[in-house]
């Protein structure tokens, strides 16, 4: 009787085992009650009527299934949210068009605390603000949003993401200033706020960014002057500051990055000289076009100079185009129009393609592509 007892309770005790061990795995695969009330409110608040991302948000597994849904493998937690407008996923291929989604970004996204990254790009219609709160994910590596038409303001404790590598807010309708604390994101190698309304200056300190390959500030309300601390950037490959109210000189250190090669500085208040440095530089695509610049183009060009893009036009330049041009490596394009330009246009390689618009508008300019120079 008593081995009958024992073995009815191992069987008993065996299929309570097969039992958990066929449980288990689902309640582990399964993302958390919470996490999936947090996604459904963050849905609840957009509206995609074109693509039909949010179709397949259904089911109790947000980690299974849910379009631009990732979840750690191992804690079942949600990771990522990436939702594209603009992709070449087939659910994209079959609607035949970009996306298009209205609404704005839920503060819901900040009961996700393991998120790492959030991508809501090219959607063209979320407006509202960005979630304050959003400074709270301290796991953040990557946040998106470029392309909508959010408004308000950077979050000013922006700095608390001290994980962050990549901030994009580009193509938006975001005002106020840069925050202080973005100098404390010492990751960040991507910073781009193009075609917003920011206002104020560059921090003075952002040189403290040194794993910044990209700065790019392009078409806001920026004033001030171009801080010193940029050019302590050794990585720094791409520097865009078009389209603002700059003022102040270039700072010559600008020419003695040693990876920089865009420096883009078009359509602000920019005066004084073109510092040398910059014609003899690691810089192929330099556009000063369109401030005060004033003095003599730099007789500083070398073997060393290579510019696929040389664009000087619409400032108050003087005196001849300096025979050392002749001596680059290379120049792709050249623009020097509308300026007060004297003398004859050097000859050779680098200007036989250039057509008159390059050098129009000039006190005495003259020579092949413009008319002859008087005897």
């Amino acid at each position: 009787m008593v081995e009958a007892n024992k073995k009815a309770l191992m069987i008993a005790l065996t299929n309570v085992v097969v039992l958990l061990l066929t449980v288990t795995p689902t309640l582990v695969q399964a993302c958390l009650p919470s996490e999936r009330a947090a996604l459904l409110e963050f849905r609840s608040k957009l509206n995609e009527p074109y693509i039909g991302v949010f179709k397949t948000w259904k089911g109790q597994d947000c980690c299974n299934g849910w379009y631009g849904v990732t979840c750690d493998p191992k804690t079942r937690r949600v990771s990522l949210i990436t939702l594209r407008g603009v992709s070449e996923e087939p659910i994209f291929q079959r609607a035949k068009r970009k996306g298009f989604m209205t609404g704005a970004i839920s503060p819901a996204l900040c009961r996700l605390p393991h998120l790492s990254g959030i991508t809501i790009t090219d959607w063209e219609g979320i407006s509202g603000v960005i979630p304050h709160c959003v400074t709270n994910l301290l796991a953040m590596r990557h946040l998106d949003l470029v392309g909508n038409r959010i408004s308000g303001v950077i979050p000013a404790s922006i700095g608390r993401l001290v994980k962050l590598t990549v901030l994009n807010l580009a193509d938006n309708k975001i005002s106020g200033g840069i925050p202080a604390s973005i100098t404390r994101l010492t990751r960040l190698s991507h910073l781009d706020l193009r075609n917003n309304y920011l206002t104020g200056v560059i921090p003075g300190d952002i040189g403290r960014l040194t794993m910044l390959s990209r700065v790019l500030l392009t078409g806001n309300r920026i004033s001030g002057q171009i801080p010193e601390s940029l050019t302590r950037i050794y990585r720094l490959a791409d520097l865009e500051l078009g389209m603002n109210r700059i003022t102040g000189p270039i700072p010559p250190s600008l020419g003695r990055m040693s990876v920089l090669a865009t420096l883009d500085l078009h359509g602000n208040f920019i005066s004084g000289v073109i510092p040398g440095s910059l014609m003899s530089s690691s810089i192929s695509n330099l556009n000063l076009r369109g401030n005060r610049l004033a003095g003599r183009i730099p007789n500083t060009f070398g073997p060393r100079s290579y510019f696929t893009v040389l664009d000087l036009s619409n400032n108050r330049l003087q005196g001849v185009i300096p025979a050392s041009i002749t001596t680059a490596s290379f120049i792709g394009h050249i623009d020097v129009s509308r300026n007060q330009l004297c003398g004859k246009i050097p000859t050779g390689s680098h200007f036989g393609h250039l057509d008159a618009t390059s050098f129009a508008y000039n006190r005495c300019l003259c020579g092949k592509p413009l008319g002859n120079c008087r005897k």
